[in-house]
């Protein structure tokens, strides 16, 4: 399976400026029937708490992924921001087929606690989410099953095991990863790709907003913990191949995984 992971500069709470940046993006891009595109967390508005302003109320976000799905007959992983019924937001993930189906929806369960004094947090405007979810993309040899999770999720490594747990072969993390933290970015995600023997496919937003700077460093990591393909730090569509049966040849060659005996 192709994979196309969309390193995106996020026009600052412009839900429009950042859906068209996306697909003309895609335009450029090999993007070929049965790929997998991958967001950015909050792709849409950047990495806004201003739920007013950038929530999906009334669906456009999620119709542009439906109907990227749709038109290119790819699956497509992306974040936005929902308000749920107890009024606080959620940040949610969703993967939507090339049929156009929504296969499933993740909201993330660890909002980012941390912030500088008097700011803002995360986990003050968002709440998070209570279940990992899986779901099966591709067809006929190239079939996985994958797991969305985003941003600071990273950092927990029993979301991953309770992931594989569910038969995960393929992480998704979509993030808003700032530079000063960039090398826990990648040791990360090669160590969830090697301890969970999965592919871990990393996409990070580059450039600026009012706050933080980020650098990208979107990758794609074997299960073995090799990087296939880093983005380095500018805006662009990184691509590589994904290779069903090379995972299941290592999990059954090296069968670490088996051997978990918490969770």
């Amino acid at each position: 399976m192709r994979v196309h992971l969309v390193q995106l500069d996020c026009v600052w709470e412009d839900r429009v400026a950042n859906r068209a940046k996306v697909a003309a993006m895609l335009d450029a891009a090999d993007v070929r029937h049965a790929d997998l595109v991958v967001l950015p967390e909050m792709f849409d508005t950047g990495f806004s708490f201003r739920l007013d302003v950038t929530a999906d109320a009334d669906q456009t976000t999620l119709g542009f992924l439906t109907s990227q799905a749709l038109e290119r007959g790819i699956t497509i992983v992306g974040s936005r921001s929902i308000i749920a019924d107890d009024g606080k937001g959620r940040n949610r993930c969703t993967v939507v087929g090339p049929t156009g189906v929504v296969l499933c929806e993740y909201d993330k369960i660890h909002p980012f606690s941390l912030s500088p004094p008097g700011a803002s947090r995360e986990c003050d405007v968002f709440s998070g989410g209570t279940r990992v979810v899986t779901t099966r993309i591709g067809t006929d040899a190239d079939v996985f099953t994958l797991c969305p999770t985003i941003c600071y999720d990273l950092r927990f490594p029993e979301l991953y095991r309770e992931g594989l747990r569910h038969g995960a072969e393929v992480f998704t993390v979509i993030a808003n990863w700032p530079e000063a933290r960039a090398a826990h970015f990648r040791a990360l995600c090669i160590a969830r790709a090697i301890e969970n023997q999965a592919f871990v496919l990393a996409v990070n937003r580059c450039g600026r907003d009012p706050s933080l700077r980020y650098i990208g460093g979107s990758m794609i990591v074997s299960p073995l913990g090799e990087v296939l393909a880093d983005a380095g730090d500018g805006e662009r569509v990184l691509s590589a191949e994904m290779d069903a049966a090379s995972l299941r040849i290592w999990r059954e060659k090296f069968p670490a995984w088996r051997d978990r005996r918490l969770g």
